[in-house]
């Protein structure tokens, strides 16, 4: 995992792109998870490599699609409660948010939760990070505060906490992306990351009918079927790779146990791909496994974070109980 560059604001509240340094980019770790992913009996590319410059643009652009329900009802969650999200906070905070730039959620926060006295946000992008860096400078001049670029979930050297105490914000549902055993470890580090008394304020979506998730990830217009075929023009790109994009198409299914969806690119005829110098055939149906989406009962997920360290302070949704905003706290 990449190590962490932090910058803090200057004495003008700008954090320039130039004084942020991305973690060095390693071409060889993309092509040692293409060549294996391919190479195992069920193929797959981590979706990790979905999130290029390209990638990260179109997935701005299916945020706003009608299907995709995610986005405008977790913030409606946090702006219906906001109020209650922040009385369920004591003491002077510092606030964490994992992934900058989240569409102005953090900001629904800080305006709620008065007592916020330093912010860190962190992404492994420099050019949104230092855009999130300076608005939130911007708009609340007493609050600290720091850019790290890097990714949240490697090593992580975050700046000291000086008696703050600290509030992770994880919204998106991200940590659907994650299988359930990672989902826990993931919260487990951070359990121990945010110390005693510390909390997580975390968007998690819910299990609900397998057409409305469905044409959540395989919208009418087509976005989402861009999103993942972007992969494979990243590969072609940047690797030298040969797909023939038009000849594999996006697929996204429900699977009811544990309860996911599964989001893979199918190839439409028999053919051979070289990446590296390797060559793979593709039977007709042959699928490329590229992402999960894990959803939850509120219970089940829970369960989950007390398994790995947490307690339920409380728990909103919506009123169609499509998505769920979690406040958890570090278990004493």
């Amino acid at each position: 995992m990449h190590d962490m560059a932090s910058v803090a604001m200057d004495y003008d509240g700008i954090v320039r792109v130039s004084d942020i340094q991305p973690p060095v980019s390693d071409t060889s770790e993309f092509i040692r998870a293409v060549v294996d992913g391919l190479s195992q009996p069920k193929r797959a590319i981590p979706c990790r490599f979905l999130y290029d410059a390209a990638g990260s643009a179109i997935f701005d652009r299916i945020c706003e699609l009608p299907e995709y329900y995610p986005t405008r009802t977790e913030r409606w969650i946090l702006e219906t409660h906001a109020t209650a999200i922040a009385k369920a906070i004591s003491g002077e905070v510092r606030f964490i948010e994992l992934g900058a730039g989240s569409g102005g959620k953090a900001e629904i926060l800080l305006d709620a939760i008065e007592q916020v006295r330093a912010y860190v946000c962190i992404d492994i992008s420099p050019v949104p990070l230092a855009s999130a860096a300076a608005s939130v400078r911007a708009r609340y001049p007493d609050i600290t505060v720091d850019a790290v670029c890097g990714n949240y979930l490697g090593k992580l050297d975050l700046p000291p906490r000086r008696g703050l105490r600290d509030i992770c914000f994880f919204p998106g549902s991200t940590i659907g992306n994650f299988d359930r055993d990672d989902a826990q470890a993931f919260l487990r580090e951070w359990s121990r990351r945010l110390g005693q008394d510390g909390m997580m304020l975390i968007g998690v979506d819910l299990k609900k009918d397998a057409g409305l998730l469905e044409d959540a990830y395989d919208d009418a217009q087509g976005v989402t079927a861009q999103f993942s075929l972007n992969l494979l023009h990243r590969a072609n790109h940047e690797l030298g790779a040969d797909f023939d994009t038009s000849a594999f198409v996006h697929r996204a299914r429900y699977v009811s146990e544990p309860g996911h969806v599964e989001i893979s690119l199918v190839s439409l005829r028999e053919q051979i791909v070289t990446v590296a110098g390797r060559r793979f055939g593709f039977e007709q149906g042959a699928a490329i496994h590229v992402e999960n989406s894990h959803k939850y009962a509120i219970d089940e997920f829970t369960l989950l974070a007390s398994k790995a360290g947490f307690d339920s302070v409380d728990v909103w949704t919506d009123q169609d109980a499509l998505f769920s905003v979690h406040l958890l706290r570090v278990a004493r």
